[in-house]
């Protein structure tokens, strides 16, 4: 299979999260190119794809391999390597991006410490310098959105010459994931939809909202617990008075309202709540 596409394998030099940003006009582009493990590094395997190249490639790093290392251990197992286009960074910021001979045009990639970019079947040479350049000039932007603004200008400078159809983002960081145990932190995909990366911001935003561990929280004033209480009656999870305390009884049952609303990552608790979390509560069950 073709996997015509344009990547970005790249590492947070402030958090050493590891992600990678890809898209394509190719169904499900998410399921075959991204692969990424904290601590160890990250890969992109594209153009006629050889998916074995995520978990080799990621073991072969882990084992203490270089970038140059793991290429050559490519190139010794795979007879199609020509048609091949991959980019890897280690853990250590090494990168790597490698275009098969065989690859059509307009194929190639840049590399440079901490990030590489690739493409194949690209409108020209412009979608990898627009996503590299855009990728130095944000870094100031969370590493995620920063992910996307490359990809976004590689897709405004011509990507996929072929046209859209899907996208995906992945990011690795050590005990980021879900409830704290395991390293993928994000892995958003849109697989068939005519403006993929746009949706990749939206399901960002989201992500950010129902998994994000937030940094502040303050206590619920009494108008704001009766308020909830009243929501927690209605919806069946609370048979106490409304009384304005976030009492023992309060508590469960907001508990119950927390995990129905998927929003458990950023609930620690006690009567204290982050502003997101408050406000997306008071949209959802109106606030007078």
């Amino acid at each position: 299979m073709v996997v015509a596409t344009f990547s970005l394998v790249a590492q947070d030099p402030e958090t050493g999260d590891l992600g990678v940003a890809v898209a394509s006009k190719f169904l499900a582009v998410g399921s075959v190119v991204p692969f990424a493990r904290a601590g160890v590094g990250a890969i992109a395997t594209q153009s006629y794809a050889n998916p074995r190249f995520g978990p080799q490639g990621l073991a072969l790093l882990e084992q203490g391999a270089g970038p140059e290392g793991v290429l050559e251990a490519f190139r010794r197992t795979d007879p199609g390597l020509e048609r091949r286009q991959f980019g890897l960074v280690s853990a250590r910021g090494e990168p790597l991006t490698f275009t098969g001979g065989e690859c059509h045009p307009w194929a190639g990639g840049r590399a440079g410490k901490g990030f590489a970019a690739q493409g194949n079947l690209l409108a020209g040479p412009q979608v990898v310098e627009a996503m590299v350049e855009t990728f130095l000039q944000e870094e100031r932007v969370p590493f995620p959105e920063r992910l996307l603004l490359a990809l976004k200008a590689g897709e405004e400078a011509g990507g996929d010459k072929r046209g859209k159809q899907s996208a995906a983002l992945l990011v690795v960081g050590e005990g980021k994931g879900y409830g704290g145990l395991w390293d993928r932190y994000m892995d958003l995909r849109a697989d068939d939809h005519p403006e993929p990366v746009e949706e990749l911001f939206r399901l960002l935003s989201l992500h950010r909202l129902l998994f994000e561990r937030p940094k502040e929280r303050r206590p619920l004033a009494p108008e704001e617990v009766r308020w909830l209480q009243g929501v927690l009656r209605s919806l069946g999870l609370y048979a106490g008075e409304v009384h304005g305390e976030f009492d023992e009884a309060t508590e469960r049952a907001f508990l119950a309202l927390i995990g129905m609303e998927n929003l458990e990552e950023r609930y620690q608790g006690g009567p204290e709540v982050d502003e997101a979390t408050l406000s997306y509560l008071k949209r959802r069950y109106p606030w007078s």
